[in-house]
């Protein structure tokens, strides 16, 4: 009985400490999610009105600041094709880099040079990567204003969280599986390519969607490698193109009612993207899952 009553002040008093923090994690949740769902129902209550199969299929050419109607098909345009040829150029090396930093460099020089200058990058600002894009492919190299510039600028902003990403999924794979299949006498790379990458596939590919998402709303690289143009251009190898961040600063830049209500929708759409790619992104990984599998 003395132990007894010894023990239920400490359980009563742990147990006040648990509803304590529960309380705080609630609360800091909360403070978090109330900016974001204030800020997705401005977009949506301000860009609904002009969301419409016009603003999808048409572009501005010709179309004034003052003028009703034009939409923003080159833009979307713009931005699929330059998000897309930044994941060719940053997921494979970035995806790479991961590799080698888990399974081959880990403690050596060369890692830990990596890994610094990878930290380096986290940090640089976007307008840093668009400048140097600027000065070295198109006033150096006399490259023009073009989508594949502006996603050489992109790229180099998502190669970090690529990488470090992809690197934090690999070192969760339990180091049993590359022991047992190493014990079957498969070489190294194979381990790598049959065990090790597909266990961590669904990390990695979320990882890859936090790092699209990252650039496909950056404005300052592109306004530096892409330049601004009104007409549709499919080729993102040749002359300047939209890209939805920059129809957003374009047209909210100009004093206009319908200018600024194109603006939103332009904004609004580019939300819709970004979560329509994480859906197939979840599609694909629960598709590729080793429980689905079984």
């Amino acid at each position: 009985m003395t132990v007894q009553t010894g023990i239920q002040p400490i359980s009563a008093a742990r147990r006040a400490k648990d509803r304590l923090v529960q309380v705080l994690v609630y609360l800091a949740f909360a403070l978090a999610v109330i900016p974001l769902l204030s800020v997705l129902w401005l977009v949506v209550k301000n860009g609904i009105g002009r969301f419409d199969m016009e603003f999808l299929t048409h572009s501005m050419r010709n179309i004034g600041a003052r003028d009703a109607g034009g939409g923003a098909y080159h833009a979307i345009i713009g931005t699929l094709e330059q998000v897309l040829l930044a994941s060719l150029i940053a997921v494979p090396i970035g995806l790479l880099t991961a590799i080698y930093l888990v399974e081959y460099g880990e403690g050596g020089r060369l890692s830990r040079m990596i890994s610094f200058f990878v930290d380096v990058m986290t940090g640089v600002p976007s307008v840093v990567s668009g400048l140097f894009i600027l000065a070295f492919w198109i006033l150096v190299l006399g490259m023009p204003f073009s989508g594949f510039a502006g996603a050489l600028a992109l790229s180099i902003l998502m190669m970090p969280v690529v990488v470090r990403s992809a690197e934090e999924m690999l070192r969760l794979v339990p180091r049993e599986l590359r022991e047992a299949s190493y014990a079957l006498g498969v070489p190294k790379w194979r381990t790598i390519v049959k065990v090790v990458l597909p266990t961590a596939f669904t990390g990695i590919v979320t990882g890859v969607m936090l790092a699209v998402a990252r650039v496909a709303g950056e404005t300052a690289p592109l306004l530096l490698t892409v330049f601004i143009t009104d007409s549709i251009n499919n080729d993102p190898f040749n002359g300047p193109q939209m890209g939805l961040p920059l129809y957003v600063f374009d047209q909210a830049g100009r004093p206009t009612d319908t200018a600024i209500n194109r603006a939103w929708t332009g904004a609004l759409t580019l939300i819709l993207i970004v979560m329509l790619l994480n859906l197939v992104a979840r599609l694909i990984t629960w598709w590729r899952s080793p429980a689905r599998r079984r």
